[in-house]
């Protein structure tokens, strides 16, 4: 679809009202220069892709309004008058005079045309035709409305312009022809409109529908509402199927199948999701070089699941409910208040204020903070956009277990991160941004005094491992990172010290410091429609859970884009520690080993066998509406000791095994309103894998389709 640059249609107002252009800051009194007006070719220019938030699996993200034009106010010269048309010549529109010495700051002009002709108008003024009236040049002039296009017979010679022997009329598509120009001697004056964005509405040039988010629209802030207040919806629908088979531990009760008096039962599992987000932005602001002045943002999200098992008490820890769970929550994903403060500079570096649930990444590539959470956040940015930080505070919200959500309805919980990262754009060269960060996490959720389980009826606070026993604990992350590229590597690196303390251990009833460590490092090189890539990552673990020392490195709330991501089996999904307690050995969509009930309304874990990962993949662009992914990564303990503790059994190798999938992402609009994704993924264990789960191999398959306005 087409449409015309706003720029353009500035112009083209003028042209077709028949005037020259005012320099800027020319007033009535002054004499203009005048410029010569060639015929008219209205031209189109392709329109910019429309691009929505990113969706990810099975939790959408936050919704972010488009950055708009500054809204100025602009200077729109008309003529004094018209001269009368001679003879046999068709008269150009009609000028009323002013009324009043003073006009409001804002006058619409009254254009009619006195033209008649037989072609059909391409846009007809809702008033009948007027005859021209005697006018007295009391003052200068002012246009009522704006001048309305009509289609006309083009001239056959005319020398400024029409048709040139032997060539065709360049107007001829558009069916519009060149207004004459004003005479010199014609008497300007000036009117204050209040933005551009309604002149080319008014001129009927965009007019579109309200569903069509590709041309100018109120709805996608195209336009303001009024002022200088804009309003953004965005719209997202997200359906997920899964199919999946991951180790399912048998229940005490009795077992009516065969294999029931196994260890382990029936793994596969089916699961179907629907969720529904909707982004409300309202806010003021000249967003082109700065945030704007206030904005208000609003985003509910209602998920839809439906999971069905083959193995009792593999949904409920009450075996009597079944293997069918069906289940619906709405969350509140963002509700927050924006407030820019001041400019550092007059190059628009700013400090800004945010207060309210809000997104948060802690780094570039999700390792160790990436949520939505209740805070404050102080940002700006300085030195030309070069230096860019973050300070910011937040309250942990309680997660709905079955859809990921926030759950307002739930207390908050005693678990605050404060967090401090600043990014230093062109670090070392041009092309790569540096990053420091520092995020101090304090939990004082052992002090509750009692359990905390989910809705499931599982135990998530405290963990079922070792001695399940309540605990506090505080912990400081120092983190150094990067992302760029230089010249045609492409490189994204982190690393983490986590330092800190505990109440008690694990495994041990006394307070335990906590000292880990955490790098993880993708390269990749393009060569030509193919992305290679490179993935190296290394969490310490625990080699000894009873001393008073927890080594093995744990995320506060991770949701890597690495690797594969959730494409990935063992990063996609949550793999029970069978035989060792009622925790996961990986949560949902992480890539760390970090025995701990879950990553949504667990506690950290410091003592954990820890992670070692190297992999290799490529990105194939069949097309630019296609992308096929490739991904093998070849999965280790980092230490065991914990796992052999814990499941009382000896001599658990590291090899957990490797991990194979492949992904196709279609986008069919070349945008993301329609992502059609389907991936599979396989692990084949390893010696440390068949000692926990057994032989059998793991396997998921994933559907989804993202629909979004």
């Amino acid at each position: 679809m087409k449409v015309f640059n706003s720029i353009g249609l500035v112009a083209i107002g003028a042209l077709l009202s028949g005037v020259p252009l005012l320099a800027a800051g020319s007033t009535g009194g002054d004499r203009p220069a005048e410029v010569a007006l060639e015929p008219l070719i209205l031209l189109a220019q392709a329109e910019d892709e429309y691009v929505p938030t990113r969706s990810r699996r099975g939790r959408q993200r936050s919704t972010a309004s488009e950055e708009q034009s500054t809204p100025v106010d602009e200077v729109l010269p008309v003529p004094a008058a018209v001269k009368e048309p001679e003879q046999n010549e068709q008269p150009a529109a009609v000028v009323e005079p002013v009324r009043d010495a003073v006009q409001p700051a804002v006058t619409r002009p009254v254009v009619r045309e006195a033209v008649e002709d037989s072609r059909p108008a391409v846009r007809r003024p809702p008033a009948a035709p007027a005859a021209v009236t005697p006018q007295r040049p009391r003052s200068a002039p002012v246009i009522r409305e704006p001048a309305v296009l009509k289609a006309r017979k083009p001239r056959r010679s005319s020398s400024r312009g029409g048709s040139v022997a032997g060539q065709p009329d360049p107007n001829s598509a558009s069916g519009l022809v060149r207004l004459e120009p004003a005479p010199a001697d014609a008497v300007y004056a000036a009117e204050v409109v209040p933005d551009r964005w309604q002149l080319t509405k008014n001129l009927g040039l965009t007019n579109h529908p309200w569903w069509d988010p590709y041309n100018q629209n109120t709805l996608k802030a195209d336009r303001p509402v009024f002022g200088r207040w804009f309003f953004n919806m965005a719209l997202i629908s997200e359906s997920i199927f899964e199919a999946i088979r991951i180790p399912i531990p048998t229940g005490p009760q009795a077992e009516d199948g065969p294999g029931s008096l196994d260890v382990i039962g029936d793994g596969e599992v089916s699961v179907a999701i629907q969720e529904f987000t909707a982004g409300f932005v309202f806010y003021q602001g000249d967003t082109t070089f700065m945030p704007p002045d206030w904005e208000f943002r609003f985003t509910p999200a209602f998920n839809l699941n439906r999971t069905e098992a083959q193995q009792e008490r593999a949904l409920y820890v009450d075996p009597r409910r079944g293997t069918l769970r069906k289940d619906n929550h709405l969350g509140i994903q963002e509700l927050f208040v924006d407030k820019h403060l001041y400019d550092a500079s007059d190059r628009y570096d700013f400090t800004s204020v945010r207060v309210g649930i809000q997104p948060f990444n802690a780094d570039f590539r999700g390792f160790l903070f990436r949520d939505e959470q209740l805070g404050v956040r102080l940002f700006g940015n300085r030195n030309n956009n070069k230096l860019l930080y973050n300070l910011a505070w937040f309250r942990r919200i309680e997660k709905d277990t079955n859809s990921g959500l926030n759950a307002l309805n739930e207390p908050l919980r005693k678990d605050d991160v404060f967090v401090a990262n600043l990014y230093f754009q062109d670090f070392y060269t041009l092309g790569f941004t540096g990053e420091l960060i520092a995020l101090y996490n304090i939990n004082r959720e052992g002090d509750e005094g009692e359990n905390y389980y989910n809705q499931n009826g599982f135990i998530e606070r405290p963990a079922s491992i070792g001695l399940e026993s309540p605990r506090n604990y505080d912990v400081l992350y120092l983190g150094l990172a990067g992302d760029g590229h230089f010249g045609r590597l492409n490189l994204s690196a982190t690393s983490y010290l986590a330092l800190g303390s505990t109440s008690r251990g694990v495994f041990v009833e006394e307070e335990t410091d906590i000292s880990a460590g955490f790098w993880a490092a993708e390269a990749s090189f393009d060569s030509d429609w193919i992305r290679y890539r490179l993935s190296a990552l290394y969490a310490t673990g625990d080699d000894d859970p009873f001393d008073d020392t927890e080594t093995g490195f744990d995320a506060v709330f991770e949701e890597p884009l690495f690797a594969g991501a959730d494409t990935s089996y063992w990063i996609g999904q949550a793999i029970p520690f069978i035989g060792g307690g009622l925790v996961q050995l990986t949560t949902l969509d992480g890539v760390l080993n970090s025995v701990r009930s879950s990553k949504e309304e667990g506690q950290s874990n410091f003592t954990n066998p820890g992670t070692v990962l190297l992999g290799v993949g490529a990105d194939f662009d069949f097309m630019p509406q296609w992308r096929l992914s490739l991904n093998v990564n070849q999965l280790w303990f980092a230490a065991t000791e914990v796992l052999e503790e814990a499941r009382a059994q000896g001599d658990i190798d590291e090899s957990i095994g490797t991990d194979i999938s492949i992904s196709s992402i279609y986008r069919p609009l070349f945008t993301q309103n329609i992502i059609m994704r389907a991936s599979a993924a396989a692990l084949v264990p390893g010696a440390g894998y068949k000692a926990l789960y057994g032989d059998e191999m793991g396997y998921s398959v994933l559907l989804n389709l993202i629909l979004a306005y």
